[in-house]
């Protein structure tokens, strides 16, 4: 059963740093583009950034750009989301989504259970 299994949220106070990890397992985690998305109460769930299946390539929403990275490491099936100059706006609910990239797994889009960021003094 594949699993992703975020870690790293808490509470943090504005101007603050946190790190988000996603771990993978049991698929080939190479062959899945990686993504990140946040959901805050009463609003949808929304992409905060991604990156291709080799990490070669990087998206963000506008409202991360330059406080945001995204990385993966191939090796150990896990990709992170580096969070900087974090503001209440941030607070949400992160999740990790694995969606297929090659052949074969074009379609399969798992999702993580989520893991809770509050930005608040």
């Amino acid at each position: 059963q594949v699993q992703l299994v975020e870690s790293g949220g808490g509470l943090v106070q504005p101007g603050g740093s946190l790190r988000l990890s996603c771990a993978a397992s049991r698929f080939t985690f190479s062959d899945y583009g990686m993504s990140w998305y946040r959901q805050a109460p009463g609003k949808e769930r929304e992409l905060v950034a991604s990156i291709t299946r080799t990490g070669g390539s990087t998206n963000y929403a506008d409202s991360v750009e330059g406080r945001f990275t995204i990385s993966r490491d191939n090796a150990k099936n896990t990709v992170y989301l580096q969070m900087n100059s974090l503001q209440p706006e941030d607070t949400a609910m992160y999740y990790c989504n694995a969606r297929g990239a090659v052949p074969g797994t074009w379609g399969r889009n798992y999702w993580g259970k989520g893991t809770p960021v509050t930005v608040s003094s």
